[in-house]
């Protein structure tokens, strides 16, 4: 016998930044996740609506995945790293070192979280201005998007922030930073969450009418004057210093970013679907909505046109798929909704013990505790009397309403295990119909959407994603490799490599 010498096998890195975790995975020319590892990052709420994080620790955990999803294979066969993360607020000074965005002046906290509150006032007089670019946020800015927490520190932090502060940056955009010493910004970032047009540029009556217009004397280099498209290769790629951070080769390509739902949305929007007799096959893309759906949710339609929908994000150009517009409707919390009501209830210790007991997670006994009680009758049933108002953190899409609370309508005085199983099954559906809700208004304007297409951590509960087969009427495309996002990330680190040509090809 002899043996054959193997041929490389090109690998990229996909470097994923959620709300609480980082995940990182080694993806191969083919696609598929040869490894992934995560990490758990910390999140402080000094007071109710503030998140925050820490720059310098969410770093840290993207070097401690990176390093052992690489470990133990050949630093000469990975081409290329793509990051993505939340579209979370960074600050620095003119040294790219940390600032607080607190009164507390504790500068490790420089990270003003998306799920933030704090800006409500700032928004407001946003929104009253009636500017022309908030036509392509659905006509109403949300209290998470960056202008308005910009605003909120020259207001509340001057001397201590504003004054020092040398970049903005959107986290993203942050991390191609520091793995590559450049700038640049992604056009997914700063069309999606900072008002730049993919036509225009910045528009300068905007920032002056809202307050701002020291943006505008600096020539925007706070928060940008050098914007590259997604998965275009950033500077001369890994620095010396980044490299031996990541566990990386210097110089491998670095592609500037994308925003986590924009990547989970690219890593499954164009799967391949021929044979399952699916009303999208044979039907372009823009009969596809994917949904990313984790803390948060957000719904991802795109279309050859711009199609301006009331209470939904864009029309953004390019933002996700070169040479498409985008729509984003979204959710400010589903699975972070979905923990707070079922870990609040009395009867949670009962669930985690019985869960414990029988080595299956807390949702996985639920839904199998629901299907011991639903008898005869569809588990949908279960909550003919029990109705739940999703919008705890105010409503995102399409209502553009911050200021609307979550409602409980068909309680009992009962306490046990089956009416937690209940509010958890009612809280689902409330998500799913407001899923539904959103899908109803980008169709009332013009998409033709007929097959969603679900990533996530929340798609992997299969209660989930039947409730949302279910109440929307469409069927549901669930990855092979469940981790899209990363894929997505990765997607980018190989398009910036050169290896593939553009997004499309990598994609497909």
């Amino acid at each position: 016998m002899h043996s054959e010498k193997q041929a490389p096998v090109k690998y990229y890195v996909g470097i994923d930044v959620g709300s609480a975790s980082v995940r990182a995975a080694l993806v191969d020319e083919f696609g598929t996740v040869v490894a992934h590892a995560d990490q758990p990052i910390q999140i402080w709420e000094p007071q109710p609506d503030h998140y925050e994080q820490s720059s310098a620790d969410i770093w840290a955990a993207c070097c401690s995945v990176t390093k052992k999803v690489v470990c133990g294979v050949d630093a000469s066969w990975i081409r290329g790293v793509g990051f993505d993360a939340t579209c979370s607020l960074v600050v620095v000074d003119k040294q790219f070192q940390p600032l607080a965005v607190n009164c507390e002046g504790q500068n490790y906290r420089n990270v003003i979280m998306w799920m933030d509150h704090r800006a409500v006032s700032q928004v407001e007089r946003i929104n009253a201005t009636q500017h022309r670019v908030l036509s392509y946020v659905g006509g109403v800015m949300s209290v998470e998007m960056q202008p308005p927490k910009l605003l909120w520190i020259k207001e509340n932090l001057h001397e201590s922030c504003w004054d020092k502060a040398g970049y903005f940056f959107d986290l993203p955009d942050f991390l191609s930073w520091k793995a590559t010493g450049v700038t640049a910004r992604s056009l997914c970032t700063v069309v999606c969450k900072w008002t730049y047009t993919s036509d225009g540029g910045w528009d300068d009556s905007f920032w002056k009418m809202i307050g701002l217009e020291d943006l505008v004397e600096d020539k925007y280099e706070k928060i940008g004057n050098h914007v590259l498209s997604p998965g275009e290769p950033v500077g001369k790629g890994l620095t010396p210093e980044a490299a031996k951070d990541l566990g990386l080769p210097e110089g491998i390509a670095v592609a500037a970013s994308l925003i986590d739902a924009h990547a989970g949305g690219l890593g499954v929007i164009g799967a391949d679907v021929k044979g399952y007799n699916l009303p999208c096959e044979n039907q372009p893309i823009t009969s596809r909505v994917a949904m990313i759906c984790g803390t948060s949710s957000c719904h991802m339609g795109v279309s050859e046109t711009p199609i301006f929908v009331p209470g939904v994000w864009g029309p953004y150009f390019s933002a996700m798929v070169p040479g498409l517009w985008l729509n984003e409707g979204g959710q400010s919390a589903t699975g972070k909704l979905i923990d707070h009501v079922v870990r609040g209830h009395v009867a949670f210790p009962e669930l985690q013990s019985k869960a414990a007991t029988s080595a299956h997670s807390i949702y996985t006994y639920l839904n199998s505790h629901l299907d011991v009680i639903k008898k005869s009758l569809p588990v949908g049933f279960l909550t003919v009397d029990l109705h739940v108002w999703p919008d705890f953190h105010g409503n995102r899409s399409p209502l553009t309403d911050l200021t609307l609370k979550g409602m409980v309508v068909g309680l009992t005085l009962s306490r046990g295990l089956d009416e937690l199983a209940l509010i958890y099954l009612a809280t689902i559906q409330a998500i799913a119909l407001g899923t539904r809700h959103i899908l109803e208004t980008m169709q009332a304007a013009g998409h033709h959407i007929n097959t969603l297409f679900l990533c996530g951590g929340l798609s992997k509960n299969p209660l989930f994603v039947q409730m949302h087969a279910d109440i929307t009427g469409k069927p549901v495309v669930l990855s092979k490799e469940v981790e899209s996002v990363l894929v997505g990330a990765a997607i980018l680190g190989a398009c910036a490599s050169g290896d593939f040509a553009s997004i499309q090809v990598c994609s497909a």
